[in-house]
């Protein structure tokens, strides 16, 4: 049997969470894994709840919520669905290697009809390839037109990373197992203050909180990665607002978290819809209001630190052996 010369799959991605979350929405939606609306994958997946931010205020705080494998590895297990990626730095020698089995990879996984997560950056799919022109076809989420990457170009961009991830079937568990282990995850990235060690530079959690309020109240932070900050933070705000209100009845004790993430996604929507002005088709912050929206801030960390307060109660109220049991050769294995 010859072999496929080239296919484009049906897939639709768009730019309204975090890159990754969209873009995983996009390949499992299309494949027919995952059914229902985009918030509760990214509740359930536990991405809503990662919050870093850069001492700058950079807009690569948005992605820089850890080590990808370890986080999107987490975030797909939690919804059941087999997952697998490639990825390292293009600088090492053996990028070339890597990169031409990444690039079968890709291609035997859009075979399959399923297509791939990749790092354009931020995050996009690939949704089809041609032989002929030894081309991928790639979206960003941003705009309804497809990109074209060259095979010889795969997963070299202007970031020192490169990362594409591939999904397979997916199992259904107990919808309350799956909350549990998404606030579980949630509880983790709250009380881990930097998720990218040796780098002191990022903040996540709760200490995101502060780097955020300090770097507008003293200023000299990037104007830009502050509003892509803000408007990725209310939207996944906003997001978990939604999954908690549609899981609250499976746990014991998560209605009252819920009321604390609706209060705070009312309480942050008006100071932050202020901060961020438009101007000749431009975003501007508006200096005047960032006193305000530095207390809304503050209000805002008051009211999660209290809703994971009680993510603490509701947990320990049952067995975690994802965490009370230590792997074979110990908690941290040569890989």
């Amino acid at each position: 049997m010859s072999k496929r010369t080239g296919v484009i799959l049906d897939v639709q991605m768009k730019r309204e969470s975090k890159s990754f979350t969209d873009a995983l929405y996009a390949v499992v939606t299309a494949a027919g894994l995952f059914e229902s609306p985009k918030f509760m994958l990214s509740g359930l997946s536990g991405m809503a709840f990662k919050f870093t931010v850069h001492e700058k205020l950079l807009p690569l705080s948005v992605t820089a919520y850890g080590q990808w494998g370890t986080e999107h590895s987490a975030a797909a297990d939690n919804l059941g669905i087999f997952f697998q990626y490639d990825g390292g730095r293009t600088r090492h020698d053996s990028f070339g290697e890597y990169q031409r089995i990444a690039i079968d990879n890709v291609k035997q996984s859009l075979d399959r009809g399923r297509a791939c997560i990749y790092w354009i950056p931020e995050f996009g799919v690939i949704h089809g390839y041609d032989e002929e022109d030894r081309v991928f076809y790639v979206q960003d989420g941003w705009s309804g037109e497809t990109q074209v990457v060259l095979y010889d170009n795969f997963g070299l961009n202007f970031t020192p990373f490169w990362d594409c991830m591939y999904i397979g079937e997916r199992v259904k568990f107990p919808l309350q197992d799956a909350v549990l282990e998404s606030l579980r995850l949630a509880l983790e990235d709250w009380e881990t203050p930097h998720k990218t060690l040796p780098d002191l530079s990022l903040g996540s959690g709760r200490l995101a909180y502060s780097f955020l309020i300090r770097a507008l109240q003293h200023g000299g932070f990037d104007s830009y990665g502050a509003i892509y900050i803000l408007e990725s933070y209310m939207t996944s705000r906003t997001e978990i607002s939604a999954y908690l209100r549609e899981v609250q009845s499976v746990l014991p004790g998560l209605k009252e978290v819920s009321c604390l993430y609706d209060e705070l996604a009312e309480e942050l929507a008006g100071p932050v819809a202020a901060a961020i002005q438009k101007e000749n088709g431009s975003k501007l912050l508006n200096q005047e209001q960032l006193p305000s929206l530095c207390s809304a801030l503050e209000k805002a960390l008051e009211l999660e630190e209290r809703a994971m307060q009680l993510v603490r109660v509701i947990s320990e109220q049952y067995p975690d052996q994802k965490r009370s049991t230590l792997p074979r050769w110990g908690a941290h294995t040569a890989r």
